[in-house]
């Protein structure tokens, strides 16, 4: 898998890892631009690239298919890739499933929700995201703390589907942040301010 890494800014080795997945249409660096906001310098950034081309620009990657004809297509590749490629990540990094933080938007978003909750990952952040069909059915007892973040008035993931998700998380008993803000499908600094609470409070 294809992916962009800075370590820590401190020149220390990392007290933790963040890996953040792009949603549909964008790639590795249009996250990776985040990086000054997030003010972590403690830790380790991996932004890796979905496997597939996005059909509408030649820059743009995508996790799965969204066209309703071939909805979901390439998930169960993604989401294998996603598992193992993270389960690697400790021998090239000296960090722990335990000490790593999963984090996505919109359809990077739902990756994480998939992946996560089959992962001893120390944590999740889901920005504008969703849960796929049956994704909280393969779950098990110990899930990761949780962090939801999600605009009230998101034009491309409906409010409704992080309630959903907010809902099912809650009935797995997940440690649950849930946060909404005035705003659309997009990533806010403010956003990142919870992030970074919410990750030094879970790692730290």
């Amino acid at each position: 898998m294809q992916f962009v890494t800075f370590p820590p800014s401190t020149s220390k080795p990392p007290v933790g890892l963040i890996v953040t997945l792009h949603g549909w249409g964008a790639n590795a660096d249009d996250v990776a631009s985040l990086l000054p906001f997030f003010n972590l310098p403690d830790y380790q950034f991996i932004f890796p690239n979905a496997p597939f081309p996005y059909p509408h620009s030649p820059a743009g990657r995508a996790w799965y298919d969204l066209n309703q004809e071939n909805m979901y297509q390439g998930l169960e590749e993604s989401r294998q890739l996603l598992i193992d490629w993270l389960l690697s990540l400790e021998s090239s990094t000296g960090v722990p499933l335990a000490r790593t933080i999963l984090s996505g938007f919109s359809q990077g978003g739902a990756m994480t929700l998939d992946v996560g909750l089959k992962l001893p990952l120390a944590g999740l952040v889901v920005m504008s995201g969703y849960l796929h069909p049956g994704a909280a059915t393969a779950a098990k007892g110990g899930l990761p703390p949780t962090l939801i973040m999600h605009g009230r008035y998101d034009e491309v993931v409906p409010l409704q589907a992080a309630h959903k998700a907010r809902e099912t998380l809650e009935l797995l008993e997940v440690e649950l942040e849930y946060h909404e803000y005035d705003m659309g499908h997009e990533i806010r600094p403010q956003m990142l301010e919870v992030l970074r609470n919410f990750v030094v409070n879970t790692i730290d």
